[in-house]
């Protein structure tokens, strides 16, 4: 391989390379990264910038942590793929006994799946398939939140906010039920009447819903929003009444985003299936886990037909496992959860005076995620201009200019993304835009 002529890659990427979210017509500007380490993206021009989302929340203990590049070093001189229809591995059982030993008490049976969208096809194909074994086939649907976001396959889009990024697919997806939006606030005072749209979304459609899915406590992607604890314990309680399976979507919100291990112990409350991944491997491969309970998988394998009929060809990737073993290792030997904290009480304290600002609607933090609520996003060349004075990554969507950053961010890191937030916070409204830059 030569060497790569920066300016000739620039100009291919931009007429031939589609990206997220973006238009080939007139693509977002693009910056060429060539290498990457710990909270910081290094570009092809030598300047660096710090990753404030970590690459779409999946960078958990920084880029190229040496202990995961080592461990699929090692698995790739052994064994790099092997279908996992008829066959297992070393890696893959590790994966799955650690997975369990740190999943919510019950949920001890584990599904490997490519991704996070598919991790929750996997969830939901298991409810139905766990209804239609309990003699309950009309059960065929689930119930969902507004506001909540699954992932971009076809299943995920229809669970997920059905006004929100996905509008545009709605006539081919399968048509779900919505409760609306939680709206007392994490931290707030609970109030009995946030879940009434979810109690008359069950009892008008109760013979259809084989489960309730939602992301416990955050929802990302459709709406950066914080909501109480205690509505997850009124779906527990009301998923038991009524047979339905509680499904917890923790990819975006596991492993401490939050705080906690895990989102859901905000409200001490375990789902019947939980789907796992991003920071699952530090963010260096991807992989997922659908991990459910024995009475689920049992349910479903007492059934016709007794097989559950799933199987990605990527299944528990051997790579992907060794790199998933060792993030789960970095976990364990440092305290995540204090430096969640830390990095909560900093976002706090810088960002809570940005809520006086005229294009500023609401401004929060819950764990490490912070995000300012702009009643208009500033124009796309304020964002280019804060990213590269401040050198800080940021990618501001709707109308959210918000940070997820490595869980490992020194204080002096957290204090230079705020610093870039408050920049930007304080610019005024801008055009709309394609792609990530409105709804």
């Amino acid at each position: 391989m030569g060497e790569f002529d920066l300016a000739r890659g620039i100009a291919y990427d931009r007429t031939h390379v589609w990206h997220p979210y973006a238009s080939l017509k007139d693509p977002p500007p693009v910056r060429m990264a060539r290498a990457a380490e710990g909270v910081e993206i290094e570009l092809a021009d030598g300047r660096r910038l710090i990753d404030a989302v970590s690459s779409w929340w999946c960078v958990a203990h920084g880029h190229n942590h040496p202990a995961i590049v080592e461990a699929i070093r090692r698995q790739s001189g052994r064994l790099c793929h092997v279908m996992f229809g008829g066959f297992t591995h070393a890696p893959a059982v590790e994966l799955a006994e650690r997975l369990v030993s740190l999943a919510p008490p019950g949920l001890d049976r584990v599904f490997f799946a490519d991704s996070g969208s598919i991790s929750v096809e996997v969830a939901a194909k298991m409810a139905v398939q766990y209804q239609r074994a309990r003699g309950r086939p009309g059960r065929a649907k689930l119930a969902a939140l507004k506001g909540g976001y699954h992932g971009d396959t076809s299943l995920a889009m229809a669970l997920s906010d059905p006004d929100g990024m996905h509008v545009l697919f709605r006539d081919i997806m399968t048509r779900h039920f919505f409760a609306e939006k939680p709206s007392v606030p994490f931290g707030g005072e609970w109030n009995a009447a946030d879940f009434s749209s979810m109690l008359r979304t069950v009892d008008e459609h109760e013979d259809e819903i084989a489960a309730v899915i939602c992301e416990p406590v955050f929802q990302a992607a459709n709406a950066m929003n914080f909501y109480h604890p205690q509505y997850l314990r009124e779906l527990r309680r009301l998923c038991d009444e009524k047979g339905m399976l509680l499904v917890f979507d923790e990819i975006a919100a596991g492993f401490h985003r939050t705080g906690p291990r895990w989102a859901q112990e905000h409200a001490g409350v375990a789902p019947d299936i939980m789907t796992v991944g991003k920071a699952l491997t530090g963010g260096h491969m991807t992989l997922a886990a659908t991990i459910a309970s024995g009475e689920v998988a049992e349910t479903i394998s007492g059934g016709t037909p007794s097989a559950f009929m799933h199987g990605p060809t990527y299944m528990a990737n051997p790579l992907a496992c060794a790199a998933a073993i060792a993030s789960l290792d970095l976990f364990a030997a440092s305290d995540y959860a204090a430096n969640v904290q830390r990095i909560e009480s900093r976002f706090k304290a810088a960002l809570a005076p940005l809520a006086g600002l005229p294009n500023v609607a609401d401004v929060r933090v819950l764990g490490a995620t912070a995000v300012v609520e702009a009643k208009s996003l500033p124009a796309r060349t304020d964002v280019e201009r804060v990213i590269d004075e401040h050198g800080v990554w940021l990618r501001p969507f709707c109308n959210f200019i918000y940070a997820m950053p490595p869980l490992v961010s020194d204080t002096a890191t957290v204090d230079r993304i705020a610093a870039a937030i408050a920049d930007l916070a304080a610019c005024p409204p801008g055009p709309p835009q394609d792609g990530d830059f409105h709804e």
